[in-house]
């Protein structure tokens, strides 16, 4: 009976370090201190976050927009999920939120309830946002609409259906680290912030591991659609040939070149992006020539 008990106690310390292994981490409401929030500048960020692409109902226009009660659905490899509803509603949205809540969801994707969050919810990009773009989103966002929309649940099969394994997920994926790193000019910092942190590019345009993390060694190389419809284009200068003018111009009218139209998913993006100014276009078209050329 003494290896039995021995086997046990083994266990019972090894289930302890994984259960502690896993365990969501939260920045302290201390972190947040002080910042306030500016609602005009946050509008800015929400276009660049892209924050109505996914939480806006499919084909919204206009004000329509602003109306983040969530509902659209994401396939993938792992299963289907479907963004949740993010509007100041009080019950089934973010309303009653306070600002650490709200940036431990942001940058470290845990709930309120301390559950891990998918990430199909882009932390892995945000945990890069600065703390006062952070509190100048959520300003905004508290200016929005509210719904009373219900979220679903997502439709995942075992284990992807235990969020706690995602703790040792974030243990290789969750960083702060840039891609692009080195000496840069002003304009190639922003660029980076907003290709890399707020606008999330790498999410789509990168490379998926079996895991389901970035292949940061083929960033924005291209990948396939997640639907398994096509796939999504390479914007490293081995596959985008545009100029830069020609990269700023898409992104303020959704023009090509060649005058085609930006379509499918990416009109909702540029729709965002063509909100921000013109030195931001500028600025992210100056980063996307500048990164490392696929092969």
């Amino acid at each position: 009976m003494r290896w039995l008990v021995n086997a046990l106690v083994v266990l019972a310390v090894l289930g302890g370090i994984l259960w502690w292994l896993s365990a969501p981490e939260v920045l302290p409401d201390s972190h947040f201190e002080g910042l306030t929030g500016d609602a005009g500048h946050g509008e800015l960020v929400f276009w660049a976050a892209g924050c109505a692409s996914c939480h806006s109902a499919d084909g919204a226009r206009g004000d329509d927009r602003l109306l983040l009660a969530g509902g659209r659905r994401f396939e993938t490899d792992f299963g289907t999920f479907v963004a949740p509803n993010i509007s100041t509603d009080q019950e089934h949205g973010i309303g009653g939120w306070s600002l650490a809540e709200f940036g431990n969801a942001m940058l470290r994707g845990v709930s309120p309830d301390g559950e891990h969050y998918y990430p199909s919810f882009p932390y892995t990009a945000y945990i890069r946002m600065t703390l006062e773009d952070l509190a100048d989103l959520k300003a905004y966002l508290d200016t929005l609409p509210a719904s009373s929309r219900a979220n679903e649940p997502h439709a995942l099969a075992f284990p992807f259906t235990v969020r706690r394994g995602l703790g040792f997920w974030k243990r290789l994926y969750l960083n702060d680290d840039w891609v692009v790193d080195g000496e840069l000019s002003e304009q190639l910092l922003r660029g980076r912030y907003l290709s890399e942190a707020l606008a999330h590019c790498g999410e789509c345009h990168t490379p998926r591991d079996a895991l389901g993390g970035l292949d940061v060694s083929r960033w924005l190389a291209g990948a396939p659609n997640p639907s398994g419809r096509g796939s999504i284009p390479d914007i490293t200068p081995g596959g985008l040939t545009w100029s830069e003018r020609d990269i700023a111009g898409y992104l303020a009218s959704g023009f090509t070149p060649t005058f085609d139209t930006a379509g499918g998913t990416m009109a909702a993006v540029v729709d965002a992006l063509a909100r921000l100014p013109s030195e931001d276009h500028a600025a992210i078209a100056a980063y996307l020539k500048a990164v490392p050329a696929s092969e």
